[in-house]
C-alpha cells in the first residue's frame, strides 16, 4: 500500500496541533491529495481553516474505511476523543498513534482487540523535517501496515522499528523528550557566555550555531561522538578544563543526564498505566 492508496481511501487525523500540522504539511508536500484528508480538531488553526477552503475535510463525517487514522491528541484528551473513532474501529483501517505514554493495550481497550494499531514516538524537529520516529505495531498489523506508517512518518524525518513496545518508554525519554534537553543546553550555554562578558544576542547566536553544527557533524561524521570530542580536546587546553567539570562522575553530565532520562522514562511508564 503506497501513498496513492492513502489518497484513494482517505487519511484521518485526530488532533492537528504542532506535531499533527508538521506531519500534515509533509504529507501534502509529498503529494497527498488535500481532499483525501479528514481532520478532527475542535480548535483548528488559521492554516487548517485555509486548507479546508481548498478541499480538506475539517470536522466532517469520516469515510467508511480510511487507509490510516493518525491519533495525535494529547494523552489527557484521549478518553474524550477516541470514542469518535469507533465508527471505523471495526474496519481494516490502521490506527497510528503518536501520543506519548499511551499503550497499545489502552487503544485496544477502547477500539477493540482486533484493531490494527501502530504506536509511534516522533519528536519536535519533525516541524522542519528533521525528526526521528520510533514505531512498533501490534499483533494485528502486517509488515506492509508498519511500512505504510513508516512512509507517512518519513515525511517529517527518519524512522526506526522497535523490537518490543517496552522500549517505547526509553525512546520517549531519549528522543521524544530529548530536544528539550538540547534546548536547555543552548539556554544555559548562552547564559554562561553572558556571564563571561558577551552580549545576550551574541551569546545566543554562538550557542545555537555551536549546538546545531556539532549535532550535524556528529551525524555526518564517520567518527564516533567520543572521538569527535577527543579531537577538540587539546591536553592542558581550554576544552579539557571545561570537560573536567562537565564529565565529573558525581556532578557532571553523566550523572545529571542519567537521572533526567530515568525520570522521563519512569514518567512515561506511569502515564501508560493511567
Amino acid at each position: 500500500m503506497a501513498l496513492e492508496t492513502v489518497s484513494e481511501k482517505g487519511l484521518v487525523l485526530l488532533g492537528c496541533g504542532k506535531m499533527g500540522s508538521a506531519m500534515l504539511q509533509g504529507w501534502l508536500a509529498d503529494g497527498l491529495n488535500t481532499n483525501s484528508v479528514y481532520v478532527l480538531d475542535p480548535f483548528p488553526s488559521k492554516w487548517l481553516l485555509g486548507l479546508a477552503e481548498k478541499g480538506l475535510n475539517l470536522n466532517k463525517t469520516l469515510p467508511q474505511e480510511p487507509a490510516v487514522c493518525i491519533i495525535a491528541v494529547k494523552p489527557q484528551m484521549m478518553g474524550e476523543a477516541l470514542p469518535s473513532l469507533k465508527v471505523i474501529a471495526k474496519t481494516n483501517t490502521i490506527f497510528l498513534s503518536i501520543a506519548a505514554g499511551t499503550s497499545i493495550e489502552s487503544f485496544q481497550s477502547i477500539l477493540g482487540s482486533k484493531c490494527k494499531i501502530v504506536r509511534a514516538m516522533p519528536n519536535t524537529p519533525a516541524a522542519i523535517g528533521q525528526g526521528i520516529s520510533a514505531l512498533i505495531g501490534n499483533n494485528n498489523t502486517s509488515n506492509e501496515d508498519v511500512e505504510l506508517c513508516e512512509i507517512l512518518l518519513k515525511a517529517v524525518g527518519d524512522t526506526v522499528i522497535l523490537d518490543t513496545e517496552a522500549q517505547m518508554d526509553a525512546v520517549t525519554a531519549v528522543s521524544g523528550s530529548g530536544p528539550a534537553y538540547v534546548f536547555h543546553l543552548i539556554e544555559t550555554l548562552a547564559a554562561a557566555g553572558e556571564m563571561q562578558g558577551l552580549s545576550a544576542d551574541l551569546a545566543m547566536t554562538l550557542a545555537k550555531k555551536t549546538v546545531s553544527g556539532a549535532g550535524a557533524l556528529a551525524f555526518q561524521s564517520e567518527e564516533s561522538p567520543e572521538q569527535l570530542r577527543i579531537n577538540v580536546t587539546s591536553p592542558g587546553g581550554t576544552t579539557q578544563a571545561a570537560l573536567k567539570v562537565l564529565m565529573d562522575s558525581e556532578t557532571g553530565f553523566p550523572k545529571v543526564l542519567l537521572e533526567g532520562v530515568s525520570a522521563a522514562a519512569n514518567r512515561s511508564k506511569e502515564l501508560g498505566k493511567t
